[in-house]
């Protein structure tokens, strides 16, 4: 078994629109504040028994990202969302499963009648999660 490489920074820049994580084999990812923010991990995508699909995040920013011990992160965007906890394993995940991530975002999207310009909330159609850190 590999180990998995373990993020060594973290770092939002002055755009405020993307994380860049630097792991201790030398890659890099980006992250963008709109993909982090529609799969939060937090109990508004993930619901009270029903995954949500979550619209209108388009323009959204980071305002602050702080350590949460030494196995998270925690991402507070400028609509006021602060409750999604990253575990750092996760941001490689979410960017190696980008395409399939955004693309089965958009077709949610599509089914429930949201955008990405306009904020909303709605059930997610049938279906397998997608993009979910664990």
């Amino acid at each position: 078994m590999t180990e998995r490489p373990w993020p060594t920074e973290l770092r939002v820049p002055p755009a405020r629109n993307q994380v860049r994580v630097t792991y201790d084999d030398g890659q890099q990812i980006e992250l963008g504040a709109e993909y982090l923010r529609v799969f939060t991990p937090s109990a508004e995508r993930k619901g009270h028994g029903a995954r949500q699909v979550i619209g209108g995040k388009a323009a959204v920013t980071i305002k602050e990202i702080a350590a949460v011990g030494r196995y998270a992160v925690r991402i507070v965007f400028d609509d006021g969302h602060a409750t999604g906890i990253y575990p750092l394993h996760s941001l490689m995940d979410l960017a190696k499963g980008y395409s399939t991530n955004w693309s089965a975002y958009e077709r949610e999207l599509a089914v429930t009648g949201l955008s990405r310009d306009r904020p909303g909330t709605a059930p997610a159609p049938a279906g397998d999660a997608v993009g979910t850190p664990s």
